[in-house]
């Protein structure tokens, strides 16, 4: 197998959780890992594209199997850096994430022969398209490498990483901000969206998280803002601050996806539209520390138990007819021996 994966390459901080699927997939299959280079053009070759990206050819191997790890539909663009495809490698599959954005399909989906979508509702549109077969792998995180193995003391009340709606922001700044106000609002902790130091922050967040009392999660169609995808996904954002035992407050997604991967009784708080109600709703949480402590382990334990990217990995054997890795039965064992420690 080689695996494919914009994520080398190009780092950012959106996507190291999905980039994270790639690297299990070449710990347990051993494969070679792929992730083409973008190539700049000029103002001729990106009209001769007609806006279609190009890449530095790849020089893989080639094998039987050539497994995409794709952000959006988009990036199944990169198959056009595998020259001669199709003679190099026997099958082509991917896992798509953002499978919502029907409009970054192009004409290249076709060289695949079968792909898996997130979200249920998005299985037609690819395959009538374009053919292949389609199926369903929810997204998933590396819960067995960051699930905390101790307590921590959480002394940060809040943290907001990523996209959080304006007028809950100003609020919350205006309330947790002053002098006189006890809680720490922590937000845009990370210094890098992009770029290498993306990974070695990564853990650096999760020794926030795992400090970290509440976080905060809104879906994308509360306050969207320019041209930000609108979506009830749920993002890595919830699986990241519930697998580091944070209680997760905001607006949970109204979506298939979200009754199946939030579905264990206080996965998430809803709060109130007006942002000083909700401000009124975080200050009574963090009053109530001690009382949320089985909640934490519940998200962690759920996390664990339902969304670690192994459990995807062996799906994913499944629904592409290929052999399960022998060291992954272990580590699921060693995900399942983790969630224990969380009953």
């Amino acid at each position: 197998m080689s695996v494919l994966c914009a994520g080398p390459a190009q780092p950012h901080v959106g996507w190291v959780a999905i980039d994270e699927l790639a690297h299990l997939l070449v710990h347990y299959f051993d494969a070679e890992l792929l992730s083409p280079q973008p190539l700049a053009a000029g103002g001729l070759q990106r009209l001769l594209r007609r806006g279609r990206p190009a890449w530095q050819p790849l020089t893989g191997a080639g094998g039987d199997v050539l497994f995409v790890v794709a952000r959006g539909p988009d990036d199944l663009q990169m198959l056009h850096a595998v020259p001669q495809l199709r003679r190099r490698y026997g099958r082509v599959v991917a896992w798509i994430t953002d499978t919502y954005h029907h409009a970054g399909y192009h004409g290249v989906t076709d060289q695949c022969d079968a792909i898996s979508v997130t979200a249920a509702e998005d299985i037609d549109f690819p395959r009538q398209r374009f053919g292949c077969q389609v199926h369903h792998v929810l997204q998933g995180i590396d819960a067995l490498a960051w699930a905390p193995r101790r307590e921590s003391a959480r002394d940060v009340e809040l943290i907001g990483f990523g996209r959080t709606p304006p007028s809950y922001h100003a609020a919350l700044v205006d309330r947790f901000h002053r002098a006189d106000s006890g809680a720490l609002y922590l937000h845009s902790p990370l210094g890098h969206l992009a770029g290498p130091a993306v990974q070695a922050e990564r853990a650096m967040l999760f020794k926030l998280l795992y400090r970290t009392q509440v976080a905060l999660a809104f879906h994308l169609y509360v306050e969207p803002q320019h041209n930000r995808p609108r979506s009830m996904m749920v993002t890595s954002r919830w699986l990241e601050s519930l697998v580091a035992g944070c209680i997760v407050a905001g607006k949970r997604p109204v979506s298939a996806m979200a009754d199946a991967m939030l579905s264990w009784p206080g996965a998430t708080i809803e709060l109130d539209d007006n942002p000083r109600q909700a401000c009124d709703q975080l200050a009574e949480l963090f009053q109530r520390r001690d009382e949320l402590a089985g909640q934490r382990r519940a998200n962690i334990r759920h996390t664990l138990l339902e969304h670690d990217w192994r459990l995807r990995i062996r799906q994913l054997c499944l629904a592409f007819g290929l052999p399960e890795p022998t060291a992954l039965a272990a580590d699921l064992q060693a995900v399942q021996d983790l969630a224990g420690q969380f009953a």
